[in-house]
């Protein structure tokens, strides 16, 4: 199931999108006093088994050739003396993770140090404290990230549950379809069972609208797959037996 949004402009007013060259530079400032980990729980079950979900799967199926990096609930540290936003799922294409975590800006996404803002942002919505339509929305617009995703499962912004942007310039524009073209997948509403609960999960698709299958979904299917082979080689085995052949002296 898709839903499908009406196309939206998102206007961003000159105080909160007028970049400022010490706001936004790939320049490695001081991060000696940045607290890039805390003791922050998760907000609820529901966003920590989707979080799950949306990783894993993209490192399970995503064909791609490019280096990329998927996390949750890592500090996007964008500007000097901004405050990191902390996206739900971040996608981010031609990075490689860093090698030493023992760096401090090794262990969160400094866009200074990966050279770019991620292409993804996704805000998994548990209530209107985020304000994930108002000023979040502007704060990823100004952090540069190509598409903000809003998921709204409890749909406490009413009827739409998920929302895509893209950032056109210095603002977003609201997508009237769910396929990110500049990375090269889809969204979707899947309804069915992830980890024992069954629930309407978000989930990637390619663009012919395949969901990303998680590791246990695709030995799932690989097993299923083995079991048709069987039993398909099985019929046949009957079939020249019943002609008085022994299949067993055919191989």
């Amino acid at each position: 199931m898709s839903i499908l949004p009406t196309q939206t402009n998102i206007e961003s007013s000159p105080k909160s999108f007028k970049k400022q060259p010490e706001d936004f530079e790939f320049v490695e400032p001081d991060i000696s006093d940045v607290i890039t980990e805390d003791d922050t729980p998760v907000d609820n079950l529901i966003t920590e088994k989707q979080q799950r979900l949306l990783t894993t799967t993209l490192y399970s199926s995503f064909q791609t050739d490019l280096p990329f990096l998927a996390t949750a609930n890592v500090g996007l540290f964008y500007g000097n003396k901004i405050p990191p936003l902390v996206p739900d799922v971040l996608l981010s294409l031609r990075v490689k993770v860093p090698e030493d975590w023992s760096e401090k800006q090794n262990r969160s996404y400094f866009v200074f140090s990966f050279g770019k803002p991620p292409e993804v942002a996704i805000e998994i919505v548990p209530n209107k404290i985020g304000n994930e339509l108002g000023s979040k929305l502007q704060d990823y617009a100004f952090a540069g990230v190509g598409y903000y995703v809003v998921f709204d499962p409890l749909k406490q912004f009413g009827e739409t549950i998920l929302r895509v942007y893209e950032l056109r310039g210095n603002s977003y524009v609201e997508l009237g379809n769910l396929y990110l073209s500049q990375v090269g997948l889809g969204l979707t509403i899947w309804h069915g069972i992830f980890e024992g609960k069954e629930y309407d999960w978000l989930r990637w698709c390619d663009d012919s609208g395949n969901i990303l299958l998680t590791g246990d979904e695709r030995a799932e299917q690989e097993k299923q797959r083995a079991e048709q082979e069987k039993q398909r080689a099985d019929r046949l085995a009957e079939l020249l037996r019943e002609r008085g052949i022994n299949p067993d002296e055919l191989l």
